[in-house]
């Protein structure tokens, strides 16, 4: 199907956030060519946004280029995403630290709405809507921490573990362990405890390597 942008911001940058939508969701599996021509023609675009999309995509660490072969969607390796996991957890925890120290009445309500509306989607058997409002809980902590550097590593990583994350957070009982890991993140950012939001943080994206470890 033909899709054809608004033009509010650069075309290239439409066509960018359009692939890796594709890519985060599925759409494009890990390890498939991206067809250019038909992706040009499903955006509306000529092919030269399409390549420069790609490009910026391979500098996030979605994509790959295989000389003489083509762009591919990353397939990450077992031992990458186990990396990536590590890494994460000692940013998360670092983030969660700094938010606990500076929340404010109305960073603290936010979080905890969105913990309720994560168990909502829990218990609608919605797990798409779940793994929305995750990512957007994660994303409001990083926002709210005020380290721009550390939330655009935490941001930048984030894209390349959700390669796999879908593979992590699938099933009820997963959903609502994962759920309760970010009451935990919530309990001592309420309580302003920053030792107690790094340890919770960290524990929780550990937990996720171990429930990656656990699909293998």
């Amino acid at each position: 199907m033909r899709q054809v942008f608004e033009r509010r911001r650069p075309l290239v940058l439409e066509v960018r956030d359009e692939l890796e939508r594709m890519i985060l969701c599925g759409e494009v599996a890990a390890g498939e060519r991206l067809d250019e021509l038909a992706l040009a023609e499903r955006l509306g675009v000529s092919r030269g946004p399409v390549r420069e999309a790609a490009r910026s995509l391979e500098r996030d660490g979605l994509v790959t280029t295989v000389a003489n072969h083509g762009v591919f969607v990353r397939k990450l390796s077992v031992e990458d995403a186990l990396e990536l996991y590590d890494l994460r957890a000692l940013i998360a925890g670092q983030l969660c630290a700094q938010v606990a120290e500076c929340a404010d009445a109305r960073l603290r309500a936010a979080l905890r709405a969105e913990v309720t509306q994560m168990e909502a989607a829990i218990d609608a058997a919605e797990e798409g809507r779940y793994f929305e409002l995750n990512l957007a809980f994660h994303d409001r902590i990083a926002a709210e921490a005020g380290a721009a550097r550390t939330q655009a590593l935490y941001a930048s990583l984030g894209k390349e573990v959700r390669l796999m994350r879908r593979q992590v957070l699938k099933g009820e009982a997963s959903l609502r362990l994962s759920n309760r890991e970010h009451g935990r993140i919530v309990a001592a950012i309420e309580a302003g405890d920053a030792d107690a939001a790094r340890r919770a943080g960290a524990a929780h994206h550990l937990n996720g390597k171990a429930r990656l470890i656990a699909t293998l």
